[in-house]
This record gives structure tokens, C-alpha cells and sequence, in this order.
């Protein structure tokens, strides 16, 4: 525990009466002398403060270095068409706030949070909470309050020490281990693994969505003795067949059913949506093959190769590693017009793996824009500059003060069969989406 008073600085004052979400959150942004304080000691604290005994639900704990928000999206959606009723708490936010927390699908109100808020301050007496640590257990406050049957965490960093890890899930997901966060996890993938696989318990099911898993995964997995499904081993994904340039769907085959389930070409990790379903199908055993299609044919998730503008056209990814740069690379070579040009606006944080992004990147990318960030730790247009140098081969390169600027020139440019790609951080993407009405 750390009290609030430990340095004698001043305390910062509570919202009042009547006090907005935005008043809220900048009080969140200054209770806790860092922004990541990983470990439990504390969440647990306070919520055995506002819980007594563990909730009445089935938790899902969904975490890794990549794909965890179209996880948690997909198994949302087949929950709710299940019958279920279902919160999903993930992060960061674009746009709003109230996107962290979601109940059968809609994000929760500005009252709401409030409220919540409100409980979490009142429970946690003179223990500091950092900003996610304070919004988690203020979501758990809102799935109780809402009598929700199943709760989908998405882990915000790592999965071990991480504050959603204060609950026992009763099935867990792990969607890819890669190398990020490497001040907090480490700087490679058997340490990272570790870390991640802190999420798994004794006896659970649980999947590796991902091939080629650290063996750090698999010892935990057995040492616990959990039923570990991954693809390869208990389930099969099979590529459709081809046509053009255009990318194709997969088949999910599972040797213990009868049926086969097709997986679209949506834009989001094909994997992540293997383990949704393959998760969906140890929650609720009797959903027809039918409505899993259909729920997965309708899947977007903002952010995640969303398509913002059609002539030219223009695609958003909140992707900021290497491992989601080259997914993201492999997606672009799949898709771009032949003749047209791959325009790429990259806007990153100072502690992100710049320079193996753009060398992921660099083999399909024609011109770079590159773009400073004006947020905490974001990345100045000439400083991303300077350490991409050498990193992104011959393309030229263009420096825009803003992501807002260089996604205008962009489209002054562009031609209808170039692609413009906008990427590198919550924060690029964000930007994107506010410029063109989204």
C-alpha cells in the first residue's frame, strides 16, 4: 500500500458534487506519482473494500502483445447473440472514455462513471491508484451494479501484475506474445511470455491464439495443468482459396465437432477470431454455427485496419509494434491496387519500437509522412525523422508538424488507386478519425 501522503505533498482535490467525467479523469491523472505502477498489492485492497467475495460472473481475461481488442470484440458479440448478458472492459479509448466500458454493447454513460468513480474514491482511503487501476475497478463496480453474467477484461499491460489480473478468470486467451513494453516486461519473448501468462490459473481452459508460442507459455500451462487449445495442436486454421489480389478467408476446423466455421476477411486478426470462437464454444456450447458466421461477418472494431475514406482510400491501424506493423505490411501487400502507390502517415511515442516498425513497413510503403505527436511521450516529426533513418529504405520522406496536416496533403496528392495508410499509436489514429467525421 502507498499512501496518498507518503512525499507530504499536497493532495490534489476531489471532484465535487457534481463534477463532470472530464473533471474526473484529470483528478485520476494525478492521485499516483507515476502512470504505470505495475503490481496487485493495492488493487486487491481496494477491492476487497467494494467487493465481498469474488463477483457473481464468468470472467474472460483476454491478453497479449496484439489482437487482444478484436478478441475481446468477437467474443463480446457472440456472448450477446448468445443470450448473455455481457460487459467488455478494454483498452486505451479513441475517442471517448466511455469506449473503455461497454455493457451488452454499448458504452456506458458519463453518470455512470461518475458514480463509479465515485465508490472507487470512497473505498480506497489513503491507497494511490494510478489512472487504469482506478478506471479498472471502477468498471468492475459497473458490471456488478448491472447484474452482468459474463465480464471480458482485456489486460491493459503484460498480464501478471496487470490490474485486471486481481480476478480469477474462468477461461483465458492469450492472442500473440512479441516483443513491447520493454522497460516494463523485458526484451524478449520467453520473459514477455511469462508475463503474460500470469493471467492463466489451475485447471482452466484457456488458448494461445498465435503460432510458434514461447515455451515460457507452455510450462506455465502445464505446470497449472490448464487445457491449453492452440492452433496447429487441438484446432486447424485452413486458408480459403485465393481470388486476385484480394485476401480471403479462413476455415476454422476443430476435430471434436462436426462442422467447420468460416472466418471473413474482416480486416481483424484472423487469429484473435479463431480464439473467439474456439472460446465461445467452451461458454455456450449450444450457439449455432449460423450465428457465429453471421456475428463474425459483421465484426469492425474502430481503429483496426477501419477504412475512413473510399476515393482515395484511406485505412486507420492503432497498430505501434514491430509484430502489428508486419501484420500489417502483409495486409497492404495483399490489398493495394496494382500501379497505385502505398502512402504511409506514421505518428508514434517516444518509447515505441520506431525503427523495427518502419522496417516492417518499409517493403510496401512508397512515401513516407511522418508527423509529430503533441501528447505526453509522443514523438516530435524531427526526432522520429532522425531515428528512422536508414530504417525505411529509398521511399522519400515528408515531415508534417501534425497527423491532421499530413492526412490533408495526403488526400490533396493521392491519386484513386493509391492507398494512404494512417498508423503508430492510439493517438494517430484518433487524430484521423476526428479529421474525416468519424
Amino acid at each position: 500500500m502507498s499512501p496518498q501522503n507518503e512525499s507530504g505533498a499536497r493532495h490534489p482535490n476531489v471532484p465535487g458534487a457534481g463534477a463532470t467525467l472530464e473533471q474526473w479523469l484529470r483528478y485520476l491523472e494525478s492521485i499516483h506519482p507515476s502512470e504505470i505502477d505495475l503490481g496487485l498489492d493495492r488493487v486487491l485492497l481496494v477491492l476487497r473494500r467494494l467487493f465481498r467475495g469474488n463477483p457473481p460472473a464468468r470472467i474472460i481475461t483476454v491478453g497479449g502483445t496484439n489482437g487482444k481488442g478484436s478478441a475481446v470484440a468477437a467474443i463480446e458479440q457472440l456472448l450477446i447473440r448468445a443470450g448473455r448478458s455481457t460487459g467488455a472492459y478494454t483498452s486505451p479509448h479513441l475517442q471517448h472514455y466511455n469506449e473503455r466500458v461497454r455493457i451488452n454493447g454499448s458504452s456506458v454513460t458519463d453518470d455512470s462513471l461518475v458514480r463509479a468513480f465515485e465508490q472507487v474514491e470512497a473505498a480506497r482511503g489513503n491507497t494511490t491508484l494510478t489512472y487504469f487501476e482506478f478506471g479498472t475497478l471502477a468498471a468492475f463496480v459497473l458490471f456488478r451494479e448491472a447484474g452482468v453474467e459474463d465480464w471480458v477484461l482485456e489486460v491493459g499491460l503484460g498480464g501478471r501484475l496487470d490490474a485486471v489480473n486481481v480476478l480469477d478468470p474462468d477461461l483465458a486467451i492469450i492472442t500473440s506474445v512479441d516483443i513491447d513494453h520493454v522497460a516494463f516486461l523485458g526484451d524478449n519473448r520467453e520473459v514477455i511470455g511469462f508475463e503474460k501468462a500470469g493471467i492463466l490459473r489451475p485447471g482452466i481452459n484457456a488458448i494461445y491464439a498465435d503460432i510458434d508460442p514461447p515455451e515460457s507459455v507452455l510450462q506455465q500451462a502445464s505446470a497449472q495443468k490448464v487445457h491449453l487449445e492452440r492452433p496447429g495442436e487441438t484446432y486447424q486454421l485452413v486458408p480459403e482459396p485465393q481470388e486476385g489480389r484480394g485476401a480471403s478467408g479462413f476455415t476454422l476446423k476443430q476435430a471434436r465437432y462436426g462442422d467447420d466455421v468460416r472466418l471473413p476477411d474482416t480486416g481483424l486478426p484472423v487469429h484473435s477470431l479463431a480464439a473467439a470462437v474456439v472460446a465461445i464454444r467452451h461458454l455456450e456450447p449450444g450457439l449455432e454455427l449460423a450465428t457465429i458466421e453471421r456475428v463474425l461477418e459483421g465484426l469492425t472494431l474502430p481503429g483496426r485496419y477501419e477504412v475512413l475514406n473510399s476515393s482515395p482510400r484511406v485505412i486507420a491501424d492503432v497498430g505501434h509494434n514491430p509484430h502489428a506493423a508486419a501484420w500489417l505490411a502483409s495486409r497492404i501487400a495483399r490489398q493495394r491496387k496494382p500501379g497505385g502507390r502505398v502512402i504511409a502517415i506514421y505518428a508514434a511515442l517516444a518509447d515505441k519500437d520506431v525503427e523495427g516498425v518502419a522496417r516492417a513497413m518499409s517493403q510496401v510503403v512508397d512515401q513516407w509522412m511522418l508527423a509529430g505527436l503533441e501528447v505526453p511521450r509522443g514523438l516530435g516529426r524531427q526526432e522520429l525523422a532522425a531515428r528512422l533513418e536508414g530504417s525505411i529504405g529509398e521511399a522519400p520522406m515528408i515531415l508534417s508538424s501534425s497527423v491532421v496536416d499530413a492526412l490533408k496533403q495526403a488526400l490533396a496528392e493521392a491519386d484513386n488507386d493509391d492507398l494512404v495508410i494512417v498508423f503508430g499509436s492510439f493517438y494517430t489514429v484518433a487524430a484521423a478519425r476526428a479529421a474525416l467525421g468519424k
